[in-house]
């Protein structure tokens, strides 16, 4: 007997498939398919033949490949008794729940007495399919691995995309080649980590950004995971995703994975890249009051570190709000006895040499000026020096004799008494203070992997949520290490780098585009000398490369000349002039002819206007400027087109391209398919074209 399932949006269609009872397999997954489309001539049709060498029929590539159906690849799921006996469960057909634009299957294996789970949902408007899996016993079992739903890799592709990264260089794009065998990313930091990003692109043939059939995935969950990408002798392909393994330390009864996001484009990577934002920012988020408002930031970090004293914390202030600043962000060293990095972690009480009043006469004055306060917390770490480790040396995680990491230890989050007692010390601070705004910090890996570590932070975040409903959360982790849709389900933004050197900012911010909305992303002006690449970058860069996302300012106000405030202040206000719509806009790479130039279109819901970064991160190899192709315009419609910071052209940009001296009107199809003629640059600057649909 075989059954049949499918899901469908406007864009996609999948089915799933199951005969004799076995577990469901992706049948199809692709473009939509008509409503008359028969399901079962499309399970029978997509069996693969069979020939010398192979067995007598090939195996189901299920949605959780079991090795007792001879399954010749990495199984979907490796369990043991409590006694340590392996379980080789072999799965049938129980039910089918299905609902609008979701479906839920349920097999069983009753000698073994546990049930397997898998459901599904797809999104019509974001077109992401959210997938997650479960398993039941009846008897506590240990589990070794449990994949989320698997999904078929596409045999028209030839490679995959997936990232890698380091402190202050997150979100770098790997290429690798589709082969026999498997690519296989684990990671074990016990965070999301910088090094490995679970996400995953697999373009097929042709993809380009704008262009092409691409599918994608995101693994939401913040506490380590693998990834397997697997080609069969037989050529399928298969793709996993699921939490590390061996993180499960206990035998228990029930198991989940965390969702899986996962979408099909037509329209190339930016395709993957507009269904993620979208996604996260209206269905994954959740906006405090229902609203998201997105003040521009101010950072005291970089201009004043550990030495905090309040004469000169307001005089910054003052600075930040005539810059433009809407929220003042006291970090690191407010509290204990915390002059450096080696002491006071988990002591979250003010400190009174530096603040002999509290905290409230910087928030006062912060206030007075019309911003809001912010404050820096790393909860779920402690220093050795510090007074709750000496009371409770049993609250960290970890042997005694263990590697620190920033001189710290991490706290044992799985244990209720640490949680209860982070909630008083951090709801003490907000009780008691007007503080709208958590910068969370997470800055060291952590000593061995913990799905219990994870769960208990989680649960941490969900108290003081519930309990501070109006306060804002930011995801910190030494910069971009803990960047993943089940942190953001609880955290409203992301701290993307601790680099705010401007070249590497337009860099990480392209490519981590294609998951993360604007509305998500801080990105600061950071001062004239990177404090973390000694480069040094003119105002204009890094004012425009912040303006590509949430802005903020991380830098000492007290060094910029006359002219550097000039012109922070015009972008910032130019920032907050247009935010109303550019949070809203998707953000789609351009496929650039230059590969020293990074440029993106941030598009309006509706199309009705757009603005176009352009940065330079290299010398060109060619003498002129070539054109840069825009992307999901109207071919019919005529659009405005100007150049906003014209003035920043160099002497060494003697030409006369009409784009330098006036605004142009031009047809969408132009500018599609001949592109826009950018005037000459230097490298280390930004062109800035605002787009308007007439």
């Amino acid at each position: 007997m075989i059954r049949c399932w499918r899901l469908d949006d406007s864009r996609q269609t999948l089915v799933l498939g199951s005969q004799n009872d076995h577990l469901a397999e992706v049948v199809y997954w692709g473009p939509r398919l008509s409503d008359s489309e028969n399901l079962t001539t499309l399970y029978q049709a997509q069996v693969l033949d069979v020939t010398g060498g192979m067995l007598d029929q090939n195996p189901e590539l299920s949605i959780c490949p079991e090795a007792t159906r001879t399954f010749p690849g990495q199984p979907g799921m490796s369990i043991r008794g409590a006694d340590g006996s392996p379980l080789l469960p072999k799965f049938c057909f129980q039910e089918a729940k299905e609902e609008d634009n979701a479906l839920t299957l349920t097999f069983v294996d009753k000698s073994l007495s546990l049930t397997y789970a898998a459901s599904f949902t797809i999104d019509a408007f974001t077109h992401v399919i959210e997938a997650q899996a479960s398993v039941q016993s009846e008897k506590p079992v240990h589990l070794h691995w449990l994949s989320a739903p698997v999904f078929p890799g596409p045999q028209f592709s030839d490679e995959m995309i997936d990232f890698a990264g380091r402190w202050c260089g997150e979100f770098q794009m790997n290429r690798t080649p589709w082969s026999a065998g498997m690519r296989y990313r684990e990671n074990r930091t016990g965070r999301t980590g910088h090094e490995h990003f679970p996400g995953l692109i697999v373009p097929c043939r042709g993809a380009t950004n704008a262009s092409g059939h691409a599918y994608a995935f995101h693994y939401g969950w913040s506490g380590g995971h693998r990834m397997a990408a697997e080609e069969l002798p037989d050529g399928r392909r298969q793709i996993q995703f699921g939490h590390a393994t061996r993180v499960e330390m206990t035998a228990q009864k029930s198991f989940s994975t965390a969702k899986l996001y996962a979408m099909f484009s037509d329209d190339g990577i930016n395709g993957c890249a507009v269904a993620f934002q979208r996604h996260l920012r209206d269905r994954v988020v959740d906006w405090p009051g229902g609203e998201m408002k997105r003040p521009v930031h101010y950072n005291c970090w970089e201009a004043v570190y550990f030495n905090h004293n309040l004469p000169e914390l307001k005089d910054i202030a003052d600075r930040a709000a005539k810059l433009g600043a809407e929220r003042f962000v006291l970090d690191d060293g407010w509290f204990g006895n915390r002059d450096d990095d080696t002491q006071a972690l988990s002591d979250w009480e003010v400190d009174p040499r530096k603040y002999p009043d509290g905290l409230k006469p910087l928030i006062d004055h912060v206030q007075s000026l019309g911003m809001g306060f912010g404050i820096w917390f790393e909860p779920e770490m402690i220093n050795e020096n510090s007074n709750i480790h000496r009371a409770h040396p049993e609250w960290a995680l970890g042997g005694e004799d263990q590697i620190l990491g920033r001189q710290q230890k991490a706290l044992n989050m799985a244990l209720p008494e640490v949680r209860d007692f982070l909630f008083e010390r951090i709801g003490a601070i907000l009780r008691d203070h007007e503080i709208e705004y958590i910068k969370w910090d997470h800055n060291r890996v952590l000593p061995m992997p913990d799905a219990a570590q994870t769960r208990g932070s989680y649960a941490l975040i969900d108290r003081l949520r519930a309990a501070f409903p109006h306060v804002e959360v930011e995801s910190c982790a030494s910069g971009g290490g803990r960047i993943d849709f089940g942190i953001l389900s609880r955290t409203h933004r992301v701290w993307l780098s601790d680099s705010n050197d401007a070249l590497e900012r337009l860099r990480m911010q392209h490519n981590a585009a294609i998951f993360l909305p604007m509305a998500v992303t801080g990105s600061h002006v950071g001062p004239r000398e990177c404090h973390t690449s000694g480069r040094v970058f003119d105002i204009r860069y890094r004012a425009w490369v912040a303006a590509q996302r949430h802005m903020g300012f991380e830098m000492d106000p007290r060094e910029l000349t006359e002219d550097e405030i000039q012109v922070l202040t015009d972008v910032t206000q130019w920032w907050k002039d247009n935010r109303d719509w550019t949070l809203r806009a998707d953000i789609l790479r351009l496929d650039s002819p230059d590969p020293a130039v990074i440029a993106e279109q941030q598009l309006a819901e509706g199309g009705g206007r757009f603005v176009v970064f352009a940065g330079k991160a290299d010398t060109s190899a060619q003498i002129a400027p070539r054109p840069l192709r825009l992307t999901r315009l109207t071919p019919d419609a005529t659009y405005r087109i100007e150049l906003l910071n014209r003035a920043d052209a160099p002497e060494l940009s003697r030409g006369t391209p009409l784009l330098k001296s006036e605004a142009l009107e031009i047809s969408g199809a132009y500018l599609m398919n001949h592109g826009l003629t950018l005037p000459w640059s230097f490298p280390g600057t930004m062109w800035v074209i605002e787009g308007t649909r007439l």
